[in-house]
């Protein structure tokens, strides 16, 4: 998949596999019943199918968002979202492993350990970049689309406001 023609976008378009909200979402989208929660693993809303069949007991995946014990994404030495590997055992990357959660999203006394473990991402294209979004949030930049913004009025900026105007009357 190349860039996406938008200035930037978020971290989603980069996931290399569906991520699953709740439970109910993952029967929806599968037409299967998630496995029971396991509290002593981390939350994992992502589920690699081809994972099971995999010759070896541990996977690794080249790109994810590196992750403080907090939760939050980490900065790189230049400032933006900083990726690592995540290695995994396989039998878990081939499920999800998601919590019951109550009518406002809170999971209710069941104590998880860790922090959710992180969607493996497709590698970056040319003219992408991760940047840090308001609050922190990870986004991609498509650096010659949000070139474009930078600027100010592109040439057919110029040419819709002229003919906007030359409709209402009014001359430039």
């Amino acid at each position: 998949m190349s860039a996406l023609p938008y200035p930037t976008y978020g971290l989603a378009h980069l996931y290399a596999f569906p991520v699953y909200q709740t439970r109910e979402e993952y029967r929806q989208k599968t037409g299967m019943e998630a496995p029971p929660f396991d509290p002593s693993k981390p939350v994992k809303s992502w589920c690699d199918p081809a994972a099971a069949a995999a010759t070896r007991r541990k996977l690794v995946y080249d790109n994810v968002i590196a992750m403080a014990d907090s939760g939050l994404p980490l900065a790189g030495a230049d400032g933006k979202p900083m990726l690592e590997p995540l290695m995994i055992d396989k039998d878990f990357a081939a499920v999800v492993n998601i919590p019951v959660k109550d009518f406002t999203g809170e999971i209710p006394e069941q104590k998880t350990i860790g922090v959710e473990i992180p969607v493996p991402l497709r590698a970056l294209e040319e003219g992408e970049e991760l940047y840090f979004g308001f609050g922190g949030v990870v986004m991609i930049r498509n650096t010659k689309e949000f070139e474009k913004i930078e600027v100010g009025f592109l040439h057919e900026d110029r040419l819709l406001l002229r003919a906007i105007a030359s409709k209402l009357g009014v001359t430039l």
